[in-house]
């Protein structure tokens, strides 16, 4: 596994279990910001490293109908102030090669989200920025193969990156989650598992993704037991009204418990640093 590194406060690789959470999408200033802090609160009770996450454009939706943010200029600007007013390390993702620079001016990892996992220019131009570069496995990707994308961004002299798990296609509508595939590529580099995508049915709802919620405890358990660097969750204070990806997002409300049940499974299975 590459050397571990830090993030602010955050230590990526070290063996302590970090969290990325926050909604899909900025839905506005204010509820960006009340997501933040709340998911603050309840990490700090625990004592858990966390990163804040949200998109300030989702670009690669189903329906062109579907809400994508308040784009790049007002959507940067939100996630800066957020970072300054609570002191979080943030996380976006990045579509475009020319948003990267403008987007590591605001945040502190840039995402490459799974379907562009295998865009050259975009890995170079993440990490050239110098940022930490997270890279979301594409659901049609081998994990050993993401030794690529990993290359690509290392020939930028950037080793500050990491590696998510979110499932495979499976069928029509489906994904699965191989827990081989953490072992496999936490060979490569640390390495978060992306509790809630995986339990996501991609446009299984006439144009917009569906999914089953009820499964993230259970998939996220497991792929602690497994040993992970870091869980990525979208979490969201009313899932059914979200903006975007409600239909797999965890409720606020499960946040606390849930955290506190995986702490206990790394504890026990010896991983914890």
């Amino acid at each position: 596994m590459n050397p571990s590194f830090e993030i602010g406060p955050v230590h990526v690789g070290a063996g302590r279990l970090f969290l990325i959470a926050g909604p899909c999408v900025i839905e506005s200033e204010s509820h960006a910001r009340s997501m933040a802090e709340s998911i603050q609160r309840i990490a700090s009770d625990l004592a858990i490293p966390y990163i804040f996450k949200a998109s300030y454009d989702k670009a690669n939706r189903t329906s062109v109908k579907s809400f994508r943010g308040p784009g790049l200029k007002e959507g940067t600007r939100i996630l800066a102030q957020i970072a300054q007013d609570t002191g979080l390390p943030i996380l976006t993702d990045v579509h475009e090669a020319g948003h990267c620079e403008v987007a590591a001016e605001a945040v502190d990892i840039l995402q490459i989200p799974a379907f562009l996992c295998r865009q050259t220019d975009l890995l170079v131009a993440a990490g050239r920025t110098g940022r930490a570069v997270n890279i979301k496995k594409g659901q049609f990707v081998a994990p050993a193969d993401m030794s690529h994308g990993l290359e690509k961004v290392h020939s930028t002299g950037n080793e500050r990156v990491f590696l998510t798990e979110r499932g495979s296609s499976f069928g029509y509508n489906n994904l699965v989650v191989d827990f081989r595939s953490l072992a496999i590529m936490r060979n490569l580099a640390p390495v978060v598992f992306d509790a809630t995508h995986s339990v996501q049915q991609p446009s299984a709802a006439n144009g917009v993704s569906g999914g089953e919620p009820e499964f993230i405890p259970l998939l996220a358990r497991a792929a602690v037991a497994a040993g992970i660097d870091g869980l990525f969750l979208e979490v969201h204070d009313d899932p059914a009204n979200a903006k975007s990806d409600g239909a797999n997002a965890l409720d606020l409300k499960l946040l606390k418990p849930l955290l506190e049940k995986l702490l206990a499974i790394q504890s026990a299975s010896g991983q914890a640093s």
